[in-house]
């Protein structure tokens, strides 16, 4: 999806291009997600609600994420995309995770991260929650300062600090 990006960038290929080849990658992410979760491996009961911020549809990076929680023992609940911020907060209260995470691919997007973390402390779940963060445009600073608890650049490192972050 890299190449596809740098090649739709530099006009080579156009918006149909990039939509055939973004839903072979999500076809493909599926039948690998098959496999890896055939396998069997141990849940280790910890939970993490994933959702993509409200105003943003790009979720293959998350996708990814889930696939790769999922693969190393965690339980998965998948929001989607376009995700508002009340959602995420009545779903906290209906499934107590031990972590949310926000993806977010479009700057315009990403202001709604701080506004989750607010209303998490609101309503007094900030402190029964982690959270984490991670898209492209996405910084650890900026994680840092919206005061989430983790950062993640790629999904492997998403896996690492989903278990450092509980303990695991």
């Amino acid at each position: 999806m890299k190449e596809i990006g740098r090649r739709f960038e530099k006009l080579e290929i156009y918006l149909p291009e990039m939509i055939i080849s973004a839903d072979a990658m999500v076809a493909g992410v599926e039948v690998f997600r098959q496999h890896i979760l055939a396998k069997g491996r141990p849940s280790s009961l910890k939970t993490v609600l994933l959702g993509t911020i409200q105003g943003d549809v790009h979720d293959i990076g998350k996708n990814i994420v889930r696939i790769m929680l999922e693969s190393n023992g965690f339980r998965v609940y998948d929001l989607g995309r376009d995700v508002p911020v009340l959602q995420f907060i009545a779903k906290v209260k209906e499934l107590n995770p031990d972590i949310v995470g926000v993806s977010a691919l479009m700057t315009t997007t990403m202001v709604h991260m701080p506004k989750l973390i607010e209303a998490l402390k609101e309503e007094n779940l900030r402190d029964k929650v982690k959270v984490m963060v991670g898209g492209a445009p996405v910084l650890p600073e900026w994680a840092k300062e919206i005061g989430a608890d983790g950062y993640g650049e790629s999904a492997m490192e998403a896996v690492r600090v989903a278990k450092k972050i509980v303990g695991l």
